[in-house]
């Protein structure tokens, strides 16, 4: 099968294309083909070789976190799959070193749910890792209804689903993003805040997503809640306020839910580019140019 990996750390040319075998199912696992998967600032930064945390010993890597494809094949004591089932999933590669960019990936079955019905494959992508992410943090908060929020970086992938969840449970958002990005903050319930601006007003909590960082501690009231973007970024508590740090973990079940969201139009999802394999490069390069306004998805 084709995979796109990398032997060194560097720029976008360290990308190719590579022959990989393909991988069997063992118990309780699935394998899936490849129909599309999606790019995060985080494969960027792993590439780069500027990950603050360890990575799994041994390059080349094929990385790649979320997938929506059609069953292929099943191991043992797999029930709720068979073969031809259009899924989605998620796979912590930096774990495992199952990355999605491939023809061919190998999952456990329980990292894998239902693929939303009717939606093509580029846009189910996009939801997996972004859909688990928004969700953890309003999990992680575990703040009552009529909380207040502050969600930076609001107009990005992560954002965009995590202010649809929070008006689903409840919670008062605001939505730090640039000035283009109004519509699209206040279409999903919450107010706008320009990024141009320095931010103020007091708030229950504070989502990181921008990583701006813990001058936004001083914005949440005494004993409120304040979630960094990964764990290296979580900043010491003060004044009582907890912090905590987004770190995804495969959750099939909680991704059903998610689906059944998308499929109701309670979450959009939204695509800024397709790439084939070819083109990784490419698709890295948009990337880094910031300014995303949906998935930068990458096909076989």
């Amino acid at each position: 099968m084709r995979a796109i990996s990398y032997a060194e750390f560097g720029g976008p040319e360290v990308l190719r294309v590579v022959e990989a075998p393909v991988p069997e199912p063992g118990p309780g696992q699935v394998r899936v083909r490849v129909a599309a998967s999606a790019l995060h600032p985080v494969d960027l930064m792993v590439r780069s070789g500027r990950f603050p945390a360890p990575l799994p010993s041994g390059l080349p890597y094929t990385p790649g976190w979320d997938v929506a494809g059609t069953v292929d094949a099943v191991g043992p004591s797999v029930g709720e799959f068979t073969v031809g089932d259009e899924v989605v999933g998620f796979s912590h590669w930096l774990r495992t070193t199952t990355g999605t960019h491939a023809e061919y990936v190998v999952l456990d079955a329980a990292s894998l749910t239902a693929a939303p019905a009717g939606v093509p494959a580029t846009e189910a992508a996009t939801l997996p890792t972004n859909g688990l992410t928004a969700a953890q943090a309003i999990e992680l908060l575990a703040l009552p209804a009529g909380s207040t929020v502050l969600v930076t970086g609001a107009a990005g992938q992560v954002g965009g689903f995590l202010l649809a969840l929070a008006r689903m449970t409840g919670l008062r958002a605001t939505g730090l993003a640039g000035a283009d990005d109004r519509e699209f903050v206040e279409s999903l319930g919450a107010t706008f805040l320009s990024r141009s601006e320095e931010p103020t007003g007091t708030y229950d909590a504070v989502v990181d997503l921008a990583v701006i960082g813990p001058s936004l501690l001083d914005l949440v009231r005494d004993g409120g809640g304040y979630v960094a973007a990964s764990p290296p970024l979580r900043p010491e508590p003060v004044r009582g306020i907890r912090t905590l740090a987004l770190a995804v973990e495969p959750d099939g079940i909680r991704l059903g839910e998610l689906v059944k969201l998308v499929g109701s139009g309670d979450i959009p999802l939204r695509v800024a580019g397709v790439y084939p394999f070819a083109d990784a490069a490419a698709a890295h390069e948009r990337l880094a140019q910031g300014g995303v306004r949906g998935g930068v998805v990458i096909v076989p």
